[in-house]
């Protein structure tokens, strides 16, 4: 009896290593976006492991429309930057940056 070709047990092992890896990474990490004003120059995006109940997408404006006093919380949601959790800082994504706040600027 002849063995099978490895062609489709190949494709099959591919496809379930990158949805495992898919939900791994939607499972615990995270985007965090730095708009351009508050990062270097043209803002910044992080790949972090993300905190209990935080959002995939975050930025430190997610919260603030939901508070009364816009700069107190924008101040205290800076201070809060997830800077010990990143794994990877990339350019700005302003796609990211709109999901954290569900399209507001």
């Amino acid at each position: 009896m002849s063995e099978p070709p490895r062609g489709p047990r190949v494709v099959v092992w591919v496809a379930f290593a990158v949805i495992t890896a898919t939900v791994l990474f939607h499972m615990f990490l995270g985007l965090y976006t730095l708009p351009p004003a508050d990062a270097p120059p043209g803002g910044r995006t992080a790949i972090v492991w993300r905190a209990g109940g935080e959002p995939f997408f975050n930025s430190p404006d997610a919260l603030c429309p939901r508070r009364g006093d816009a700069s107190a919380c924008r101040a205290l949601a800076l201070s809060r930057a997830p800077t010990r959790r990143t794994l990877l800082r990339m350019p700005y994504y302003d796609w990211a940056y709109r999901q954290s706040t569900r399209g507001v600027r």
